[in-house]
């Protein structure tokens, strides 16, 4: 299988994740430089966990980088066929959808902490949290990102 940062898709999504997060926060969420080849690897192997969601009714996770799938213990293929609403406990379903639905209407959400699940059912608090509307390159919003250096096993 083809590493994920190399694939032409993967790496129009990295350019849409940056370009998004500068967007809403007029931060740079990783100062890298060079080909968006370089760039994609680079962020996939950040020191920081970072998924993104679709737009789907039940939207699907469509990246994770590295940090994202040790965290969540699943390969690139299972973790980019999951619904979202699986990286959570059902019992925080309603708390983690007002989240989302806050996300979607100012663009950007700050500080959010939350309790998440891996695939083996290990629980962990990710603190510090910033979550965003991924916009395409007509400016129409494409899906969701969450970003996070601290997490801590429960």
């Amino acid at each position: 299988m083809i590493k994920p940062w190399k694939q032409d898709t993967i790496i129009l999504h990295t350019q849409r994740l940056l370009r998004s997060y500068q967007y809403w926060t007029g931060e740079t969420l990783l100062d890298v430089q060079g080909t968006p080849e370089a760039v994609a690897k680079a962020l996939f192997y950040a020191p920081f966990v970072l998924v993104s969601h679709g737009i789907e009714p039940d939207p699907i996770l469509n990246y994770g980088n590295q940090k994202a799938l040790e965290l969540w213990e699943l390969t690139w293929e299972e973790l980019t066929q999951m619904p979202s609403r699986k990286t959570a406990e059902p019992m925080v379903q309603e708390a983690r959808n007002r989240l989302l639905a806050e996300t979607e209407a100012k663009g950007f959400v700050r500080n959010y902490q939350g309790v998440r699940i891996s695939s083996s059912r290990k629980r962990f608090l990710i603190q510090d949290v910033l979550i965003w509307n991924l916009l395409d390159e007509d400016n129409q919003r494409c899906g969701q990102a969450a970003v996070s250096s601290q997490y801590t096993f429960l």
